[in-house]
């Protein structure tokens, strides 16, 4: 099957892919070098029709790709789709909606958190994947005739995978559960890169006030740095060398150079001076104005009652046949222990009635856990 490489070609194909009630949908991409992901193939599918774009072919308009990724008369499924999301989105604030992610789905079905498509293949699709092609060079033409097979495969088994999980959830009634998820990944929020949010994917290492208004400031710069010279994070500068400049206020050239994660000689180019701009900038935040330390903003809980909670939680999900990572994190339980009105999604919507009410019930007394047969089970007191 030849690539797409021209507007007319695409603008048909997509035409065909449109009449009908769901495409599967996957990239190829490649970012080892850049902030933003470098797109280097689509993969389509529908029932009867198979279609592999190039996006790097000369003079190609991928508009009719983006009109089918708005149509909301037609489904568009995808598994771990928020990479390939933020690609369209990068491309023109595209989001594909209705949206059908099928890792989350499998995980609201059982199989588990973060379920492989390999595994999903497998098991709903009867078919072997080989991954050998995927982390290939995707920007090289011409392509391999491994690498088309491969690019095929992760579309055309997800038709048979996407219909299993579907069948699933309309007979376990949990599609709404599905669609609260979609809310997310479908959200502009979602992938709106705001570098003055940039310092939460840090957040954890810092303890003081002081080095979270120097962390906020230079975690700004760094983004904003990054996506003009459309490079990584870490070719601006480190993780570990965010921290260090944060923790230690560096307020002159030299103090920089000093640090030991600061390469040599970096303290005295343009980016030094802008480091050292952005600590003198951090110290005089009002402290008013800053975000809440990760800790100093959660009441003390009780650490028995969350390792209580994480039993109460395992239990809820063997029994009802859902992953536990979807239904919540040890920083709801964490919450949950310190507050009965804590603002976490385990205690609301589908999640506070099959988990949430019962860890309320747990921390209140009003259910034990006890061991039966082996295994744990909540007994009503």
């Amino acid at each position: 099957m030849p690539l797409i490489t021209t507007t007319d070609a695409l603008a048909s194909a997509c035409a065909r892919l449109a009449r009908h009630p769901f495409v599967t949908f996957d990239t190829e991409f490649m970012r080892e070098t850049t902030y933003y992901p470098k797109l280097c193939l689509i993969q389509l599918a529908s029932p009867e029709d198979v279609v592999l774009v190039d996006p790097l072919a000369p003079g190609l308009d991928l508009a009719p790709f983006l009109d089918l990724m708005r149509d909301k008369a037609v489904v568009k499924v995808v598994h771990s789709g928020r990479q390939d999301l933020e690609i369209l989105w990068n491309m023109g604030e595209c989001i594909p909606t209705p949206l059908f992610d099928t890792q989350i789905a499998a995980m609201v079905c059982g199989y588990g958190d973060s379920v492989s498509y390999e595994q999903l293949a497998h098991d709903l699709a009867k078919a072997r994947v080989d991954k050998s092609s995927r982390f290939t060079d995707w920007s090289k033409r011409p392509l391999s005739e491994a690498q088309l097979v491969y690019a095929r495969s992760d579309v055309t088994h997800l038709r048979d995978v996407y219909a299993a999980l579907h069948a699933k959830l309309e007979e376990s009634g949990r599609t709404h559960w599905l669609e609260n998820e979609m809310e997310i990944l479908t959200s502009p929020a979602t992938y709106r890169a705001h570098p003055e949010d940039a310092w939460q994917r840090l957040r954890g290492r810092i303890r003081k006030a002081k080095e979270l208004a120097i962390l906020v400031e230079l975690a700004a710069w760094r983004e904003r740095e990054a996506q003009s010279r459309d490079v990584p994070r870490s070719r601006v500068l480190k993780d570990d060398a965010l921290i260090d400049v944060a923790t230690s206020a560096p307020r002159t050239p030299e103090a920089l150079g000093h640090l030991r994660s600061i390469p040599s000689g970096f303290e005295r180019s343009r980016s030094g001076a802008e480091i050292v701009a952005a600590v003198e900038r951090g110290l005089e935040r009002d402290p008013r104005t800053l975000p809440p330390l990760e800790r100093s903003s959660r009441r003390n809980f009780n650490q028995a009652t969350v390792e209580l909670l994480k039993v109460l939680l395992k239990m809820t999900c063997e029994q009802e046949g859902v992953a536990a990572k979807i239904v919540a994190t040890v920083d709801d339980l964490e919450a949950i222990a310190a507050d009965d009105e804590a603002k976490v999604p385990a205690l609301s919507g589908w999640r506070r009635e099959l988990f949430g009410l019962r860890a309320l019930n747990l921390k209140q007394g009003r259910l034990a856990l006890a061991i039966e047969n082996g295994r744990v089970v909540g007994v009503d007191r």
